[in-house]
This record gives C-alpha cells, sequence and structure tokens, in this order.
C-alpha cells in the first residue's frame, strides 16, 4: 500500500462516520488486494473500542468532579441502566457483537462501545465483542465488494 492510501484507509477506519464501510472500499478501488484491505481496515477499526472506552472513562473521571456534570449522568445515564437492564442480560455481549457487525449508519464500534460504556458493561468484554463486530461487519463489506450486493438479497424478502 501507498503511504497515502494506507494512511486515508486508516483514517476512514477510524472515523465513526464511514469505519469499515468506508475504509474497506476506499482502499480496495485505490489498488489494494481486497484480502490487504479488508486486514488492514479491520485492524485499525478494532483500535476503536479500547481507545474510545479509554477516553470516556478517562473524560467522565474529570467530569464527575463538576456537581453539574454528577447530578446530569446519575439522573440519565443511571436511570437508562435500569430500563435496558434486562434486555442487556438477554443479548450481553453477543448482542453488543452484531450490533457492530452490521455496517450501517449509526452501528459500529463507536456506538457499541459508547453504549457498553454507558451500560456500565465490562471493559475487556467489550472489546472482544467489538473486535468480533468489527471482523464480521469487514467480511460483510468485503463479500458485497467482491460479489455485489446480490448474495446478500437472501435476507431480504421482495414484496410485491
Amino acid at each position: 500500500m501507498e503511504g497515502y492510501v494506507l494512511l486515508v484507509t486508516a483514517g476512514l477506519s477510524m472515523l465513526p462516520i464511514s469505519e469499515l464501510r468506508g475504509a474497506i472500499p476506499y482502499a480496495y478501488y485505490q489498488g489494494v488486494p481486497l484480502l490487504q484491505a479488508y486486514l488492514f481496515s479491520v485492524a485499525c477499526n478494532a483500535l476503536v473500542a479500547p481507545l474510545v472506552y479509554i477516553f470516556l472513562s478517562t473524560v467522565h473521571r474529570w467530569f464527575m468532579h463538576i456537581s453539574l456534570y454528577r447530578s446530569f449522568f446519575h439522573a440519565t445515564v443511571e436511570r437508562a441502566r435500569e430500563k435496558v437492564q434486562e434486555k442487556v442480560n438477554r443479548y450481553g455481549y453477543l448482542g453488543l457483537m452484531l450490533f457492530v457487525a452490521i455496517p450501517l449508519p449509526i452501528t459500529g464500534a463507536y456506538t457499541g462501545t459508547l453504549g457498553a460504556w454507558v451500560l456500565g458493561l465490562d471493559r475487556r468484554k467489550t472489546c472482544l465483542a467489538a473486535v468480533g463486530g468489527v471482523v464480521i461487519s469487514g467480511i460483510i463489506v468485503s463479500l458485497v465488494l467482491h460479489f455485489g450486493i446480490q448474495p446478500l438479497l437472501i435476507f431480504i424478502k421482495e414484496l410485491h
């Protein structure tokens, strides 16, 4: 991979708006073999979960010293945790992995990690689930690039 293509691919894979949906196609259409584009993009995107978790935890600790933030956090986040606790217990880390695996806007490593952090899920298990989801998402994006959208239509019921 050329340096510029490598840098842009890494950037796209780590941006919340594009992640693998943007990185793999970009690298592929710049002439990078699909397997290499997949491996590099997935490796870069897999870094998102631990970095986001560390960032959120650090910023949260700093902000907890501010009474307005502390009261907002307890009033909203703690209440949200209680409301969704049953579903989290039911689907857990598998649900998180599948959420991250769906290569659509608003899903991915950023949103999954943010949700897991808000829900107070274990950092290590969250990162493993997110990485699993990233691997699956990368496979889906790569398959669509290689075969086109037709093979995925078996999952969609056609309405007449």
